[in-house]
């Protein structure tokens, strides 16, 4: 069994992981370290830590997902426990109120992950269970479990984020709040680059900044990406903004992360995508194939973050 099943357990404040502000820079890098222990032992081949035996995990995804429940199913079974996935009709409130969902759950499983649209309804979900391990998989307002992904690859090619600067180039929508929150509480400055009316609410600025983070927003995408470490762009349009397509990509046209964008950042500059892409859009393939690119590792990476965040959460 390799060394981190010997190390004495980060104590968490919460069951949950509903946000990255959930957890301050303790908790994150402890994370952070467990999670490339895993990776290694995995790579290695060694016997896996189960602090999930005899449990199970319900998925309760109202969202199409990929990486999050391909990652998630893996990081469970590896872990020792299982999971169930009831259909989206019954999983949140379709049939029933997302109050008694929860208080059913509580009765057969160890922990919910959680991919909905409001954050309150997550949040509703969990006040219900305070027992219940809860996580965030992606709401409308934050994706933790991503940014927890990010800031491993991230510190796989730096050793720290601590004095580097991170550009996010474009909608300033959850995964851009996910990241900043846990990128600053790292020690990075974000510059984020996005047009009137897209970039971080002003609370989210705010509670960054109460903690110390280093964040910076304007409208121009080259000011931003001038000198930054790693240029990070995410779709123009999220799920549930379809109708708003058209419009976005004229707003957004002047945020395509290209190979000139690109050539403004530092030398060396990584680029990162949370996936899936929208070739042509918000990244040219010349970017998005790149050395530069990042973006498998971020993907791969999310497995082993939620599989130190499980383990975590089971204490």
């Amino acid at each position: 069994m390799h060394t981190a099943a010997h190390e004495a357990p980060v104590l968490l404040a919460s069951p949950h992981f509903l946000s990255m502000l959930d957890w301050g820079s303790q908790e994150l890098e402890a994370c952070l370290k467990l999670a490339a222990e895993m990776k290694r032992a995995r790579s290695a081949r060694l016997p896996h830590v189960r602090p999930l035996e005899g449990r199970h995990f319900a998925l309760l995804f109202e969202k199409p997902s990929l990486r999050t429940r391909s990652t998630v199913q893996i990081a469970v079974r590896e872990l020792g426990g299982d999971v169930i996935e009831p259909e989206p009709e019954v999983a949140l409130g379709g049939r029933e109120s997302v109050r008694d969902v929860a208080l059913n759950l509580e009765r057969w499983v160890f922990g919910a992950v959680v991919r909905t649209f409001a954050q309150a309804r997550l949040e509703e979900f969990a006040a219900a269970v305070p027992r219940l391990r809860v996580v965030n998989a992606l709401t409308n307002e934050e994706h933790p479990c991503q940014a927890l992904a990010d800031c491993l690859t991230m510190i796989e090619r730096w050793g720290t984020l601590r004095g580097r600067t991170i550009a996010y180039v474009g909608d300033g929508n959850n995964v851009a709040r996910s990241l900043a929150e846990a990128a600053t509480m790292l020690g990075a400055t974000v510059c984020l680059a996005a047009p009137k009316g897209y970039e971080l609410q002003p609370d989210v600025t705010q509670a960054i900044l109460r903690r110390g983070g280093r964040l910076e927003q304007m409208e121009d995408p080259v000011e931003a990406v001038s000198g930054a470490d790693a240029v990070y762009t995410d779709v123009w349009t999220s799920m549930g903004q379809e109708s708003e397509t058209d419009l976005r990509q004229t707003i957004f046209a002047r945020y395509q992360v290209n190979a000139a964008l690109m050539s403004q950042a530092a030398d060396g500059a990584l680029f990162m995508h949370c996936l899936p892409a929208h070739r042509s859009d918000e990244v040219t393939d010349e970017v998005l194939d790149s050395e530069a690119s990042v973006v498998f590792d971020q993907s791969e990476n999310r497995l082993h973050t939620q599989k130190a965040l499980l383990a975590m959460l089971a204490g």
